[in-house]
């Protein structure tokens, strides 16, 4: 089962998180590699996408914010786009759009930089925004400071941090087909909260500012933190990898959050839905369609799920509810 761990180092301005996706990780892959149109992902994007949808999480769970937060990597490369979104509650969905080979070893560069035109970009989309509001963005390169092409998701995200919130922090990240996971620790703000959406004031921003990278206690943290290794991360349970890096530290446990509580995988799109679409196009489109290819197939442009209406199925929904015989409970 899916789930985040959040921990704070006993009298120390430091805060961590560990999130492990498993079951709605899987559920992102699975749904895509049904699709007939476009099969599974590639194994890097199977890996890029993972530790995207871990890294959403871990920043979502990081503020308070009630709306999505949607994580977008978008370049010149063969990946176009990928995105990761989570919601206040923690449900989460993930996709990417690929045109083109990839090599078995390709990386962040080789997959969205390669002329180094690559971005990343964060958006929070508030839940209940008024008229004429806009969701908060925030751009980044996918470069360092001196035009060098960042290797790894992580730096891309640590350089982000480092912007928005004048906030050290360290982002260890993994994914496989299995196992979606992440390690956050980062030093707290010098005082209120950090201005992930833009709304600190200047001197929130230079008091944080003024400690980045000072803080011994942080620095110590983020070299055990760091030390993780990709296959500890994905191999090990939470409570090994906080006993095996922070033994001599006294951490102060929250609840892990699971279950209906946890992070877990939603998306918006339904088979009631897709009928709602069809009924759109009319019976006589409708009938157009089945005569030509059989059936009414329509796939989610997010998570890849496809959803078939056979001539049975479609006569139903232009069938007056009274008139309805029952249907198959077997879902197409």
């Amino acid at each position: 089962m899916s789930e985040l761990h959040k921990f704070l180092f006993d009298g120390l301005p430091v805060r961590g998180m560990i999130v492990r996706l498993t079951d709605a990780w899987q559920e992102i892959l699975a749904r895509r590699a049904s699709n007939t149109s476009t099969g599974a992902y590639p194994q890097p994007v199977v890996e890029l996408l993972g530790e995207m949808t871990a890294a959403a999480t871990l920043m979502q769970a990081n503020i308070k914010f009630n709306g999505a937060l949607i994580l977008q990597i978008f370049g010149d490369g063969p990946v176009k786009v990928a995105v990761a979104e989570s919601k206040p509650d923690l449900s989460l969905r993930a996709t990417a759009k690929v045109m083109g080979d990839l090599p078995a070893d390709a990386h962040l560069p080789d997959m969205v930089n390669v002329n180094n035109k690559g971005r990343c970009a964060i958006t929070l989309d508030p839940k209940d925004k008024l008229p004429g509001t806009t969701p908060y963005q925030g751009v980044v390169p996918l470069f360092g400071d001196n035009g060098e092409k960042l290797g790894k998701l992580s730096d891309v995200l640590q350089h982000y941090m480092l912007q928005s919130e004048q906030l050290d922090t360290t982002l260890v990240l993994a994914a496989d087909d299995k196992v979606a996971a992440g390690l956050l620790i980062q030093r707290l703000p010098v005082k209120g909260e950090g201005n992930l959406e833009g709304t600190a004031d200047k001197d929130h921003d230079q008091a944080n500012e003024d400690q980045i990278g000072r803080n011994e206690d942080y620095n110590r943290i983020s070299i055990l933190a760091s030390s993780l290794t990709r296959d500890e991360l994905l191999t090990l349970d939470v409570e090994t990898i906080l006993r095996r890096l922070f033994w001599e530290e006294k951490l102060l446990r929250f609840e892990p959050q699971a279950g209906m509580l946890g992070p877990r995988f939603a998306c918006t799109c339904g088979r009631e839905r897709v009928a709602q679409m069809i009924r759109g196009l009319g019976e006589q489109e409708a009938e157009s369609i089945l005569a030509e290819r059989g059936n009414i197939e329509v796939g989610c442009d997010f998570c890849g799920k496809q959803y078939r209406f056979d001539a049975v199925d479609a006569a139903q929904l232009f069938t007056p509810l009274g008139d309805q015989i029952p249907g198959s409970p077997v879902v197409q």
